[in-house]
C-alpha cells in the first residue's frame, strides 16, 4: 500500500510512553519499574544492563518507537553513562528525548562529565524519595 504524506507527517508527531533505562542492578531496576508503573502505569519501562544495550535498543527503535525518556546510571558496565550521552549526542536523532543520570555519586565532577544529561539525580537512599523522582522523571516525558 504506498504511503501518504499526511500520515508520514503524523508519525513524528506520535509519543511514546516507553521509558528507556540503563541500569544493572537489579533491585534497583526492579524498585523503578515497580515505582514508575506505581505513579503512572501508562508508561512501559525497559531496561538495558549495560551501555552497548542501550545504544543497540535504540539504534534498533524505529522513530514512532523511541523512548520519552531515558535514564542512564553513571557506573554502568561497558560504558558509563557520561559515555552514552556522548553517543547519543553525535546523533540528532535523540536531540528531544530527556536524557537523565542516575547515579549514587555526589560528585561535582561526575556531574560536570554529564553536561549533555538534561539533569543529573542522586539515587535516594528511601522510597518516598524514589516516588519523587519518578514523578519527576516522568513529568519530563512530555507525553
Amino acid at each position: 500500500m504506498p504511503s501518504h504524506p499526511q500520515n508520514e507527517k503524523e508519525i513524528p508527531g506520535i509519543k511514546s510512553k516507553l521509558i528507556l533505562v540503563g541500569e544493572d542492578d537489579l533491585d534497583d531496576q526492579e524498585f523503578l519499574k515497580e515505582i514508575f508503573i506505581s505513579v503512572d502505569n501508562s508508561f512501559s519501562v525497559i531496561f538495558a544492563s549495560n551501555g552497548p544495550e542501550v545504544l543497540n535498543i535504540l539504534s534498533k527503535s524505529d522513530d514512532s518507537q523511541l523512548p520519552c525518556l531515558i535514564v542512564l546510571d553513571y557506573n554502568m558496565p561497558g560504558s558509563t553513562g557520561a559515555e552514552i550521552l556522548k553517543e547519543l549526542k553525535n546523533n540528532p536523532r535523540y536531540d528531544s528525548i530527556p536524557k537523565i543520570i542516575w547515579s549514587t555519586s555526589r560528585s561535582d565532577t561526575y556531574k560536570d562529565i554529564c553536561l549533555g544529561a538534561n539533569d543529573y539525580l542522586v539515587k535516594p537512599s528511601n522510597v518516598n524519595d524514589l516516588v519523587d523522582i519518578c514523578r519527576y522523571m516522568l513529568s519530563t516525558c512530555g507525553v
